[in-house]
């Protein structure tokens, strides 16, 4: 049970929604249908996506997260005890798999060959991001832009799945901004591990070009976001709003320097509870968009 405990910790559970719904929303605003697809992808992105996206990543950075001061809890769980720690490791990537595969296959069986391309393009951005030889997590810039495709990516496949266009003038606007506030996000998480992250050796957008740069690039980004939702059609354009709340947030740190860079995780804290009321109102234009289609 201990260990089982650990797999769930590993999976972020307070993330599960942020990959499942932009799935769920993509698909269900296109096909306007619940069918198996809707219900297996769902449950799919929910828990075994997020598995494989935050598992592999405890499994492969365990020795810089027990140097970093802020792992634990919500942010990561960190093992203290090695041996115990090599156990659960084996234990997560072994439910990696198993939680994977099947869902996996049949979701490849499903829909048209770009659906399927589109799919394991998303999981190979997840396994690249942490795993040994590829660690996109260490190529500055690149990335912010994998770590936005980990949540933007099962809106993709949603759409492209469903068979909607990705061209189309109330789609492209949604997944371009929604990168974009993902690289945000990304490069604004990377500011308070800017001294952590030089220490260690690991690259990242903020160890190049510091955490005040960092932090003007994130702000620049969800701006940008806000921006690209204007170009919406009514009542979808209301969520240009929305970025600009991760701004007012964010723009408390303009002043942070390298050697303050561990104050950043006060607005982190911060990112992380928004989501749930910006998640919501998400949800809410989700439905007036839905009844005004109906």
């Amino acid at each position: 049970m201990t260990t089982l405990a650990s797999i769930v910790k590993a999976s972020r559970p307070v993330s599960w929604i942020n990959t499942a719904f932009p799935f769920a929303a993509a698909y269900l605003l296109v096909t306007r249908e619940v069918d198996a697809v809707l219900v297996v992808g769902t449950l799919f992105f929910l828990v075994p996506y997020n598995l494989l996206m935050y598992g592999i990543n405890d499994v492969f950075d365990y020795e810089s997260d027990l140097a970093n001061p802020r792992k634990g809890g919500i942010e990561g769980d960190v093992i203290r005890d090695r041996e115990r720690a090599r156990r659960v490791h084996r234990a997560i990537l072994w439910a990696c798999a198993i939680t994977v595969l099947p869902p996996l296959a049949w979701l490849l069986t499903q829909g048209t060959v770009a659906a399927g391309v589109t799919l394991l393009l998303v999981l190979f951005g997840v396994v690249a991001y942490s795993a040994p030889g590829l660690r996109f997590k260490e190529r500055p810039f690149l990335d912010s832009l994998t770590s936005a495709l980990h949540f933007c990516g099962p809106l993709l496949y949603g759409l492209v799945i469903a068979g909607a266009s990705l061209t189309a003038r109330d789609t492209w606007p949604v997944w371009v901004a929604f990168i974009l506030w993902g690289m945000a996000s990304h490069a604004f998480g990377a500011v308070q591990d800017v001294r952590a992250d030089r220490e260690g050796g690991i690259g990242s957008v903020a160890t190049v070009i510091g955490a005040r740069a960092t932090v003007g690039v994130a702000l620049a980004l969800y701006v940008a976001s806000s921006l690209v939702l204007l170009l919406l059609p009514w009542p979808g354009v209301l969520a240009a709003v929305l970025p600009l709340v991760y701004v007012a947030s964010v723009a408390r740190f303009v002043r942070v320097t390298d050697d303050t860079c561990e104050d950043a995780n006060r607005g982190w804290r911060t990112f992380l509870w928004l989501n749930q009321p910006v998640g919501f109102a998400v949800t809410m234009l989700v439905i007036a968009v839905w009844r005004d289609w109906l």
